[in-house]
């Protein structure tokens, strides 16, 4: 529900000035143009800046019970190294343990260890000796850097190289299939959804509001984060299936033959690893951290951590239209996940516009996007001001409220995977 006291009286823009606040309404309408093309409907006016950024700051503005949520868990964020910073990502489990294995902390802190225990350690290592064993072993910290430094880099040369999201043409097809007439054009069809954490989840929740049936599928030993589920889930259906077992890749395999759209947030190859089998003119979208292309695409990678790699951490810290060293100025974050809501949304209409072309001749697509590779485009983005003031709040007409009942997560059981799907729909 919506807080007792509302946010303050809207402003324009929300972000104006920031680093991010001509990419909020571009990704926006990338989406209603690409369902009024798909759909063959006047799309009207523009989105409105303002919802669009209360959108992209949903994980901030959300509430449960009243009570805003905390989005970064006590040892993610910034910390001091002995020649500059570095950025951690802990919120999911299984991060944080290998982050702590990585540090070796003492064995007197070692089994509850506080945030300055781990700055202590890190302000004992280079960023550079944070940042290449944290990669080795699947922790996630990166060095904070500069956008000149970046841009120089064999990873920020790979995702300058394309657009945030770009789509190619197979050669396998499948009978065409034309799409609904209206906005909700998706309506009949399947999307399996294979995604966590924001960017994916923001894409597929999206294909859930144009009318597609969104089937979003979960590893059960690595829960998803509630609130997380909370922020992005709607429109979708929910299960558990654990890929890593025989009968859980044979279900699988079932949903995806049956799917007209395979989502998948993993690195680069990892779904393919399971040896899953695209159907015939399925379309394939991608998100991941850093792209397919550069010496850092098997890398993990949220958010928070491409601003900190690509320069955005240093541009916000400073907030004063200056840049400084990395060694000595102090870093700062976008007043939403930018990068994240950019990419789903733009991955959306990607989608959209594929399955519209699929709908001429069959053919199935390869949809890719990458947070790297929105980041330089938020960063040459026109009219940005890099002295820009505070961000304001969304107004309170932006903000709605529901109730969140509790609902169980279904385990697929077997020989039932169509139950999960609404009923009859594609395939």
């Amino acid at each position: 529900p919506p807080p007792e006291t509302p946010p303050p009286p809207p402003t324009p823009g929300y972000c104006v000035g920031s680093v991010s606040c001509r990419q909020d309404p571009a990704s926006g309408a990338a989406v209603r143009d690409a369902a009024a093309r798909a759909g063959g409907f006047d799309p009207g006016p523009g989105p409105d800046p303002e919802r669009v950024a209360a959108a992209f700051a949903s994980d901030r503005l959300l509430r449960v019970d009243g009570a805003p949520v905390d989005g970064f868990a006590p040892l993610s964020g910034f910390f001091r190294t002995a020649d500059g910073w570095v950025r951690t990502h802990a919120n999911y489990p299984h991060h944080r343990a290998r982050l702590l294995a990585l540090l070796d902390l003492p064995a007197t802190v070692a089994d509850h260890p506080s945030r300055d225990d781990v700055a202590t350690a890190l302000a004992a290592r280079s960023a550079q000796e944070v940042e290449d064993p944290a990669a080795s072993v699947g922790a996630i910290a990166v060095r904070v850097r500069s956008a000149d430094e970046w841009r120089a880099s064999a990873p920020g040369r790979a995702a300058a190289s394309g657009p945030p999201v770009r789509t190619a043409v197979r050669d396998d097809a499948a009978p065409p299939r034309p799409l609904a007439v209206g906005p909700r054009p998706l309506v009949g069809l399947r999307v399996l959804d294979l995604t966590r954490v924001i960017a994916g989840p923001v894409a597929t929740r999206t294909l859930a509001l144009l009318g597609a049936d969104v089937l979003r599928v979960d590893p059960p030993g690595l829960p998803e984060i509630e609130v997380q589920h909370l922020d992005t889930g709607q429109g979708k259906r929910s299960a558990l299936l654990d890929l890593a077992t025989p009968d859980g890749r044979v279900r699988a395999q079932e949903l995806l033959d049956a799917a007209d759209v395979l989502v998948t947030g993993y690195r680069p190859g990892a779904v393919e690893a399971f040896g899953l089998r695209l159907p015939g003119g399925a379309v394939h979208a991608r998100v991941s951290a850093w792209g397919d292309d550069g010496p850092w695409a098997p890398r993990r990678g949220f958010d928070s951590i491409v601003q900190a790699a690509s320069g955005i951490a240093l541009v916000e810290g400073t907030r004063d239209g200056t840049v400084g060293d990395a060694s000595t100025a102090a870093p700062g974050a976008l007043p939403a996940q930018a990068l994240d809501h950019a990419t789903g949304y733009l991955l959306a209409a990607a989608v959209v516009d594929a399955l519209a072309d699929r709908a001429a001749d069959g053919r199935g697509r390869d949809v890719a996007g990458a947070r790297a590779r929105a980041a330089p485009a938020l960063l040459v983005a026109p009219g940005r001001d890099p002295a820009h003031g505070p961000p304001r709040t969304p107004g309170a007409r932006c903000v709605v409220g529901h109730r969140a009942g509790s609902y169980p997560q279904l385990s697929l059981p077997p020989n039932e995977t169509g139950l999960l799907w609404g009923g009859a729909g594609a395939g």
